[in-house]
Protein backbone atom coordinates (compact mmCIF):
# COMPACT_ATOMS: atom_id res chain seq x y z
CA UNK A 1 0.00 0.00 0.00
CA UNK A 2 1.16 3.52 -0.80
CA UNK A 3 0.04 7.00 0.27
CA UNK A 4 -0.46 10.25 -1.62
CA UNK A 5 -2.03 13.46 -0.36
CA UNK A 6 -4.74 15.57 -1.86
CA UNK A 7 -2.09 18.26 -2.40
CA UNK A 8 0.18 15.87 -4.34
CA UNK A 9 -2.76 15.24 -6.66
CA UNK A 10 -3.46 18.92 -7.24
CA UNK A 11 -5.81 19.60 -4.34
CA UNK A 12 -5.57 22.14 -1.51
CA UNK A 13 -5.16 19.92 1.57
CA UNK A 14 -2.97 17.25 3.07
CA UNK A 15 -5.58 14.52 3.52
CA UNK A 16 -3.90 11.19 2.84
CA UNK A 17 -5.23 8.69 0.33
CA UNK A 18 -4.05 5.08 0.56
CA UNK A 19 -4.12 2.49 -2.18
CA UNK A 20 -2.44 -0.45 -3.81
CA UNK A 21 -2.53 1.13 -7.26
CA UNK A 22 -2.36 4.59 -8.73
CA UNK A 23 -5.92 4.14 -9.97
CA UNK A 24 -7.15 3.52 -6.42
CA UNK A 25 -5.49 6.76 -5.29
CA UNK A 26 -6.97 8.71 -8.21
CA UNK A 27 -10.46 7.40 -7.49
CA UNK A 28 -10.05 8.24 -3.78
CA UNK A 29 -9.05 11.80 -4.73
CA UNK A 30 -12.05 12.12 -7.03
CA UNK A 31 -14.42 10.99 -4.25
CA UNK A 32 -12.68 13.26 -1.71
CA UNK A 33 -13.05 16.33 -3.92
CA UNK A 34 -16.72 15.62 -4.64
CA UNK A 35 -17.49 15.02 -0.96
CA UNK A 36 -15.79 18.19 0.27
CA UNK A 37 -17.32 20.44 -2.39
CA UNK A 38 -20.76 18.97 -1.74
CA UNK A 39 -20.27 19.82 1.95
CA UNK A 40 -19.58 23.45 1.01
CA UNK A 41 -15.77 23.46 1.08
CA UNK A 42 -14.89 26.11 -1.50
CA UNK A 43 -11.13 25.44 -1.24
CA UNK A 44 -11.62 22.19 -3.17
CA UNK A 45 -13.80 23.62 -5.97
CA UNK A 46 -10.92 24.45 -8.32
CA UNK A 47 -9.35 21.02 -7.93
CA UNK A 48 -12.72 19.35 -8.56
CA UNK A 49 -13.27 21.43 -11.70
CA UNK A 50 -9.80 20.45 -12.93
CA UNK A 51 -10.48 16.78 -12.17
CA UNK A 52 -13.78 16.88 -14.06
CA UNK A 53 -12.03 18.61 -16.97
CA UNK A 54 -9.46 15.81 -17.16
CA UNK A 55 -12.19 13.18 -17.42
CA UNK A 56 -14.02 15.21 -20.10
CA UNK A 57 -10.84 15.61 -22.15
CA UNK A 58 -9.10 12.22 -21.98
CA UNK A 59 -6.27 13.15 -24.33
CA UNK A 60 -5.38 16.30 -22.40
CA UNK A 61 -5.84 14.58 -19.04
CA UNK A 62 -3.60 11.70 -19.98
CA UNK A 63 -0.48 13.71 -19.09
CA UNK A 64 -1.75 14.27 -15.54
CA UNK A 65 -2.77 10.61 -15.27
CA UNK A 66 0.64 9.37 -16.40
CA UNK A 67 2.43 11.77 -14.04
CA UNK A 68 0.41 10.56 -11.04
CA UNK A 69 0.94 6.92 -11.96
CA UNK A 70 4.71 7.53 -12.28
CA UNK A 71 4.87 9.37 -8.94
CA UNK A 72 2.81 6.61 -7.29
CA UNK A 73 5.14 3.93 -8.61
CA UNK A 74 8.17 5.76 -7.17
CA UNK A 75 6.67 5.99 -3.67
CA UNK A 76 7.77 3.65 -0.89
CA UNK A 77 5.32 1.15 0.54
CA UNK A 78 3.60 2.39 3.71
Amino acid sequence: MKTMTCRQLGGPCDLQHHGNTGDEIIHAQDAHLKEFVAAGDTAHETALAEMKGRWKNPVGGLGWYRRVKKEFKALPET
